[in-house]
């Protein structure tokens, strides 16, 4: 059967790292494919035989973006095995890459030739306006913190995953790097006793067990994790009738590093007979992704 992952985003976001990713463990890959194509291609693949096809579309792409959920929509009613990647960046790491790699958006001829400004930022809005649409319906990946070795591990989880289901994620994050624009979810747990004033435990993480073991002795710890399950168990329901395809739920604290990972990975434990589930963590310390 014919797997086809999609790679899409903004312009920076680091699709071509997803790509190349994928191309290094098998993927056929074709990049910058014109929208009206993708029917075609498809086809074309399913008949010569390929059993895993990466393509990546975007705003260098000739045609139309306005079909393109359209067309992922009809795609999937004909029982296509698709997983889209919207991959993003907010946009003070956008203009720091461009800033590091010296390249000119892709919108900025456009831009010019329409006679609006054409200024970087001006690029990088006009980007999320056309892409809003797709951004809105597919599985987002916030990219601003994380390493190329932690994209290419959530991208190669995420596309070995199979699809029956709503894919729930629970991911661990630092709320002084910001909140990731890939949550659906989010819940604080500042509030929580924290490992970082203990000398011993500050330099460990919430999947060691001495962090683990200190958390654990707190009622409000046991308390925040009831309560967060239990509203997910509640509503995930909805969410899966709700016709998405996933689900993010992001756990934040100061740093990233003990009590959201911790909390992170107590969730992960309730929720284990769901599938497909994923376990993230954007502390770089903790860059493996695992199912």
């Amino acid at each position: 059967m014919l797997n086809i992952v999609l790679i899409t985003g903004i312009s920076g976001s680091g699709k071509s790292v997803a790509l190349r990713m994928l191309e290094d463990t098998g993927y056929t890959c074709i990049d910058n494919l014109p929208v009206r194509f993708l029917h075609e291609f498809i086809a074309s693949t399913q008949d010569s035989g390929l059993e895993r096809v990466a393509v990546a579309i975007d705003v260098r792409t000739p045609g139309d973006l306005d079909d393109l959920p359209g067309i992922l929509t009809s795609l999937r009613a004909m029982g296509t095995a698709l997983h889209v990647i919207f991959l993003e960046a907010d946009d003070h790491t956008l203009m720091q890459r461009y800033s590091e790699s010296r390249r000119r958006h892709p919108l900025t001829d456009r831009l010019q030739h329409e006679g609006l400004e054409a200024s970087l930022q001006d690029c990088i809005t006009r980007e999320r306006e056309l892409l809003a649409p797709l951004r809105n319906q597919e599985h987002v990946i916030d990219t601003s913190d994380l390493a190329p070795g932690q994209l290419r591990a959530w991208v190669r989880d995420l596309v070995q995953t199979d699809r029956p289901s709503v894919i729930l994620t629970f991911e661990s994050f630092a709320y002084k790097r910001g909140v990731p624009h890939d949550a659906d979810l989010v819940f604080d747990v500042r509030c929580l006793p924290n490992p970082h004033y203990d000398a011993q435990l500050r330099p460990l993480t919430g999947r060691d067990a001495p962090v683990a073991a200190w958390l654990a002795q707190f009622g409000s710890v046991e308390s925040m994790i009831d309560d967060i399950a239990a509203f997910i168990r509640k509503w995930l329901p909805l969410y899966m009738q709700d016709t998405r395809n996933y689900l993010t739920v992001a756990i934040g604290c100061t740093g990233g590093q003990h009590r959201s990972v911790y909390v992170t990975e107590q969730l992960a434990r309730r929720f284990a007979d769901h599938s497909p589930l994923l376990v993230r963590h954007r502390n770089p310390k903790l860059q493996e992704t695992r199912p």
